[in-house]
């Protein structure tokens, strides 16, 4: 999808003022716009600079247009709240007057556990027992499991899907794993939801069908190293009107839950079946 100087670049965002920041972008496939797992680890990035001292704790984004991939982004960082144990700020993405995607992002100190659970992660026979995805690179490994295409209109299951995920020399946890993994996060809901229904597949989007984020929701429960073999199981249990919703839970390759994600998204034929500019999506 895309090489590691390119995206770690991305992630290097350049201060121009207080609280202000230009971002690049990576030369991605995406239909004509900049890809949202790029924006997602752009934004935690961004948002990190509020509080050093804390780690990213959750990040809910709402995509409200798309952007443009030969135009840098502007990012504004307005804290709303700096405190002992948690802080927060809202993190918006532009391209010149346009309003591509606002974040409200939660940053958190560590504290000691008073309770603790998680779910476990199903069994999958870990990373090697998967499938490397074509077109994979040495930057981003992904593995299905099963060998599951959800890019083939007639390959027909569940509305589930489980994928390994790393990115070799991502370095030790903290804030650039954690936007890393933010980066896989945002790919495979939107195939998830599609996996039931025959005649409809990923690889249809952006040319005979709309499809869009429109909203996404990361939490981070422990530090990631995303250097390490991840886990994302995905799962949608609702899909139609035109949109579908989807969630996930990330687990180490130890079965450790680190974060869970959901989203929203659009899945709809294009309005009086043209194909909209590139870079136009759904606006609120």
């Amino acid at each position: 999808m895309t090489d590691r100087t390119g995206l770690r670049a991305a992630l290097d965002l350049e201060a121009v003022g207080e609280g202000r920041f230009r971002a690049a972008n990576v030369d991605t496939e995406f239909g004509g716009v900049v890809f949202g797992g790029q924006i997602l680890a752009q934004t935690i990035v961004a948002a990190s600079t509020v509080d050093p001292a804390k780690e990213i704790k959750s990040v809910h984004t709402v995509f409200a247009r798309g952007a443009s991939p030969d135009r840098p982004l502007d990012i504004d960082v307005e804290p709303v709240h700096v405190g002992r144990a948690l802080a927060s700020a809202t993190v918006s993405v532009r391209q010149g007057d346009r309003l591509c995607t606002r974040s409200l992002c939660l940053l958190s100190a560590d504290e000691p556990d008073l309770v603790r659970h998680a779910v476990e992660p199903p069994e999958t026979g870990g990373p090697a027992a998967a499938a490397p995805r074509g077109g994979e690179s040495d930057f981003w490994e992904v593995r299905v499991v099963d060998g599951v295409d959800v890019a083939d209109p007639e390959a027909v299951g569940p509305a589930e899907l489980l994928v390994w995920s790393r990115f070799p020399g991502a370095g030790e946890p903290g804030v650039v794993s954690q936007a890393l993994l933010a980066y896989a996060t945002d790919g495979f809901l939107i195939g998830t939801a599609m996996r039931p229904h025959r005649g409809i597949g990923q690889s249809m989007s952006h040319v005979s069908i709309s499809t869009s984020v429109l909203s996404h929701t990361l939490t981070f429960h422990e530090p990631v190293d995303a250097s390490a073999w991840h886990l994302l199981v995905h799962r949608s249990p609702y899909a139609g009107r035109g949109r579908s919703y989807g969630r996930a839970d990330v687990f180490t390759e130890d079965a450790r839950l680190v974060a869970s994600f959901v989203q929203d998204n659009m899945i709809r034929a294009f309005p009086e079946g043209q194909r909209p500019p590139a870079g136009d999506r759904a606006r609120f």
